[in-house]
């Protein structure tokens, strides 16, 4: 199994780019993809800018339908990638953790589409697998503008994990927290 980070956000909420902001001196994806790299076979970068991450020496993909968003990234890495499912996060998350990474990756099964974690009673679709078999679904719902990723998740086969297990893993969540305005980026660097 390959990971995937989601790193072609538009940034609206926070003028930079989200995954080269500095924590503890590195910046964010470089953390996520040393971590990811420990885990998984290879790690994938979608975006839209390869030359700002060139740098990093992973393979990345485009894009292959004109609209912006994760489920976009993540069909485009499906199709792409040519792998039967991907393990998928953002650029903007600085405090996955690799247990529940791990824990995530020993309950997938191909007779899911997604194997997605619960927390604070919502799902969690930017930590989580996803099924080269979503292809065709993935692709009708950005055609029809319906590319919200809970909601997709709710046309689907999806493992949930449920949110006791994840939090015997993360009791705080701290795995799903992602840096979308500057506030939360000064609430990380304090952790």
């Amino acid at each position: 199994m390959k990971a995937l980070v989601l790193s072609g956000g538009e940034n609206k909420r926070l003028s930079i780019i989200k995954g080269f902001l500095e924590l503890k001196g590195r910046r964010i994806i470089e953390s996520n993809i040393e971590l990811l790299k420990r885990i998984f076979d290879s790690v994938i970068i979608s975006t839209n800018n390869p030359e700002r991450y060139f740098y990093l020496d992973v393979p990345m993909v485009g894009d292959v339908i004109n609209y912006r968003g994760p489920m976009t990234g993540i069909f485009s890495a499906l199709i792409n990638s040519g792998d039967p499912e991907l393990f998928v996060t953002a650029c903007d998350m600085p405090f996955i953790k690799p247990e529940l990474i791990r824990y995530i990756v020993g309950r997938w099964t191909d007779r899911r589409e997604a194997v997605i974690p619960i927390f604070d009673g919502k799902p969690q679709p930017l930590v989580g697998i996803y099924s080269r078999k979503l292809v065709s679904k993935m692709e009708e719902s950005i055609r029809t503008c319906r590319r919200g990723l809970r909601d997709f998740l709710n046309t689907i086969e999806v493992h949930y994990i449920e949110e006791e297990e994840v939090r015997a893993i993360d009791q705080e969540g701290r795995s799903f927290f992602n840096i979308n305005t500057i506030q939360d980026f000064e609430k990380a660097r304090l952790v």
